[in-house]
């Protein structure tokens, strides 16, 4: 599953030619609820000897259109998972404090401690992309950043952090009836936001950008997953085998004692 997804370092993301609705060889959404229970099980298993172990720390990065489910991936991926080993950053419009460093500096307060997973619902990707596409910067800055970023996750992964990134990709339609169904759904509604609308409109410009940026940007150290998002069944379990195959690797164990 995970050659389909990745973006190969050096290789153009081509997110037009992913199909968001694909279902990734997966016979039947039943099969797909019997494999992600079992790899939230193992999830659960190495996520407890990532935290005794407190060598290394693995950050996943949530990065997709509005609507394109970062919220119900946290939701039903890390059920179970201890909340005393992970943390969720949302990242939300910069403050004036924010403003006043580099882009990548409350991005590097927000990072995984040694022992814990991270979770970024959006992240600094969004100081390329939308500040690129809604033009709230100019461009010799914006253009500039990507490079940035490589530097800043080859320092993450060299110091220990495994990064994993997931763009959530959805289709227009999907994103359009997901809007739609915020509206008519009192649960929902108060995730509305009057821009959603722009969103959609602009949702080809968005897209491009976010080609652009997966492709500067997938590293061997930090690669890029580009996750089919338009059936959330198929989402959840490319996220789980995502995030689960980045623990198989740092294989972490139990110590003999009490770390520190």
């Amino acid at each position: 599953m995970l050659d389909a997804l990745v973006v190969p370092p050096g290789s153009a993301a081509e997110l037009e030619r992913r199909d968001p609705r694909d279902t990734l060889g997966l016979p039947a959404k039943e099969d797909a609820k019997a494999q992600l229970g079992a790899l939230l099980e193992e999830l659960s298993s190495l996520q407890e000897r990532l935290y005794a172990e407190g060598r290394r720390s693995v950050l996943l990065v949530l990065q997709g259109l509005d609507a394109s489910g970062k919220d119900g991936t946290i939701r039903r991926v890390f059920t179970g998972v201890n909340p005393q080993g992970c943390i969720v950053t949302s990242f939300k419009t910069p403050t004036p404090i924010e403003l006043a460093h580099d882009f990548l500096w409350r991005v590097h307060a927000q990072c995984p401690a040694r022992g814990m997973i991270g979770i970024f619902n959006r992240s600094h990707y969004e100081d390329v992309v939308t500040v690129g596409v809604l033009g709230l910067a100019p461009e010799e800055v914006w253009r500039a950043r990507p490079q940035r970023i490589v530097e800043f996750e080859r320092l993450l992964a060299q110091e220990g952090t495994r990064v994993l990134k997931c763009f959530l990709h959805i289709s227009a339609e999907e994103q359009r009836e997901r809007f739609a169904e915020r509206l008519s759904d009192p649960t929902k509604r108060w995730k509305h936001d009057p821009k959603d609308e722009e969103t959609n409109r602009r949702f080809g410009e968005f897209t491009a950008a976010y080609d652009e940026a997966l492709t500067a940007t997938s590293t061997d150290w930090a690669p890029w997953y580009v996750i089919p998002a338009d059936r959330n069944w198929v989402r959840n379990l490319a996220v789980a085998t995502v995030l689960v195959e980045g623990l198989r690797l740092l294989d972490p164990q139990f110590p003999d004692r009490r770390p520190g």
